[in-house]
């Protein structure tokens, strides 16, 4: 989890072997910018923006972040290390690389144009696009060139026009920010911007085709920030076919009324379903309980959704929302029209603008976060600033599934694609796995969650061919690895065993790619 880093020192001291290290601490706006959004003086800060939550022992690593990620985008690299992409200022076009054992790595100018509300996406050759962001119709690659390998600091890129984002921004407004990228079976990248969509060829860097609009013309991009999930991939189609699904978002000029007139207008309550990979793709569009903007949605190795946090009324940025939304949401896809939709227990806490949410390898779902002010605001009429973290529970965590529950016993630490695998599973030894039970294996990609969008989120169904008892409570199911890098690109994905629809904790299982990585 990171943080900006021009609002002040945090609460987390980095440790004193790194804050006597001129690299950690910084004066927190020289760095930045010449001045702030908060308006405060410089002063050297040698605090942690930057932590890594280990989930074993529940406890936090302070790192040092030396430049600012302010609503930025990123992507897990197939060897494991986290890229982020722009951010604010003097952050707008550096590249940044972390890995837990040496922090973070800042690749300065490596981007092309500066990345402030962009969107990435990985590729199946392993590069990560990088799309639009605050006035930039376009887009580039990490790295510049498959075969050039990682970029040094001093690289320059080329940026590619990419006219649908200046034809969905309205004239006198930028609302559609962080565009939702979703990878299809066949290597090609669903982009969704407000109410349209295309399907883009990224190697020949042009769109193959056109989408119709969602009917109702509402936006669904930053501010008016919906969320979207690329649904579950099923070998049972072969992995050909694919479906999105957009939630949420606040009618078209929300934004304006709510900064201008105080006007909040309620939030859309409709979600939009499609299949890019249809011949004639075309819309479906059903209801969530309530209206939403600034939501997130998560995928559930179950296949679900969980769309949670978010507001009723207005949008997102600085004191525009209101009408915290704390009922989580259960989108069940296989349901029939009508009862897809399962309201879940509450919280207490608002999770509004600046939230975030996604799995971890316990099978929870992780929610934090929460800052619709422009500063830390502890005494307000709007929600306050909300430096807690919590964990919510999806149904298949009662305590009284414990006993159809699996636990992993072994699984491979990497396939190649198409190969086969096994993975070794317990249940409860007086549960018996029968020919009649189905078993299940989830491979979930890991997501980067900012601003109601989990960038590369993922969720692919394996093969699973024959179960075999080796012992009491003890079982092992024959899998095939995902068969093509457009099914699921390379890198480390969580996977899950699911017996009577319960699933495990993960073993993480890195996929491996097909050639040399760029």
């Amino acid at each position: 989890m990171f943080d900006r880093t021009d609002t002040g020192p945090s609460n987390l001291s980095l440790p004193s072997s790194s804050s006597s290290s001129s690299s950690s601490c910084n004066k927190s706006n020289s760095n930045n910018s010449t001045s702030t959004p908060t308006g405060k003086e410089e002063e050297e800060d040698c605090t942690a923006h930057s932590v890594l939550l280990d989930l074993r022992s529940n406890t936090l690593h302070p790192y040092p972040l030396a430049t600012n990620p302010w609503c930025s985008s990123g992507a897990l690299l197939p060897n494991g290390t986290l890229l982020q992409t722009g951010g604010f200022a003097a952050g707008d076009r550096v590249a940044r690389l972390f890995d837990p054992a040496t922090g973070w790595t800042d690749l300065p100018s490596a981007l092309a144009a500066r990345r402030w509300y962009a969107s990435d996406v990985l590729l199946p050759d392993g590069r990560v696009l990088v799309l639009g962001g605050r006035r930039q119709f376009n887009f580039e690659f990490y790295p510049p060139d498959s075969s050039a390998g990682p970029p040094l600091p001093t690289t320059t890129t080329t940026t590619t026009f990419f006219p649908f984002l200046e034809e969905t921004t309205d004239p006198d407004a930028e609302n559609n920010l962080y565009p939702f990228l979703h990878l299809l079976p066949d290597g090609t990248v669903f982009i969704f911007a407000n109410d349209r969509a295309v399907v883009l060829d990224p190697y020949n860097r042009s769109p193959l085709r056109r989408l119709p609009p969602v009917p109702g013309g509402v936006p669904r991009n930053y501010p008016s920030s919906g969320s979207s999930v690329l649904l579950p991939l099923r070998p049972s189609s072969g992995y050909a076919h694919a479906e999105v699904l957009v939630c949420g978002g606040a009618p078209r000029g929300s934004y304006r009324l709510a900064l201008r007139n105080g006007t909040f207008v309620e939030a859309d309550r409709t979600c939009a379903r499609v299949a890019p990979t249809d011949p004639d793709p075309a819309w479906a569009v059903e209801e969530m309980p309530v209206g939403r903007v600034m939501g997130d949605m998560v995928l559930l190795p179950t296949g679900e959704v969980v769309i949670v946090n978010g507001a009723s009324r207005g949008t997102a940025g600085w004191e525009l929302g209101r009408g915290p939304v704390t009922r989580p949401v259960i989108y069940r896809p296989d349901a029939r029209l009508g009862a897809r939709f399962e309201e879940m227990v509450g919280t207490e806490i608002p999770r509004m603008y600046h939230s975030a949410a996604t799995l971890d390898s316990l099978g929870r779902v992780l929610v934090g976060g929460s800052n619709p002010h422009v500063g830390y605001v502890f005494a307000s009429t709007t929600p306050d600033t909300e430096l807690s973290l919590q964990a919510f529970l999806p149904p298949y965590m009662d305590a009284r599934l414990d006993g159809v529950r699996p636990r992993v016993v072994a699984a491979p630490a990497e396939v190649g694609y198409g190969e086969a695998a096994v993975v070794r599973f317990a249940v409860d030894s007086e549960v018996v796995v029968s020919d009649g039970d189905v078993v299940r294996v989830a491979a979930v990609a890991p997501g980067f969650a900012t601003h109601s969008f989990g960038m590369n989120q993922r969720v692919v169904e394996l093969a699973v061919g024959r179960v075999l008892r080796l012992g009491a409570g003890v079982y092992e199911a024959e899998v095939a690895a995902p068969p093509t890098p457009g099914v699921a690109p390379p890198g480390y994905y969580l996977w899950f065993v699911l017996h009577a629809g319960v699933p495990s904790t993960a073993a993480w299982v890195r996929l491996r790619p097909l050639g040399p990585l760029p």
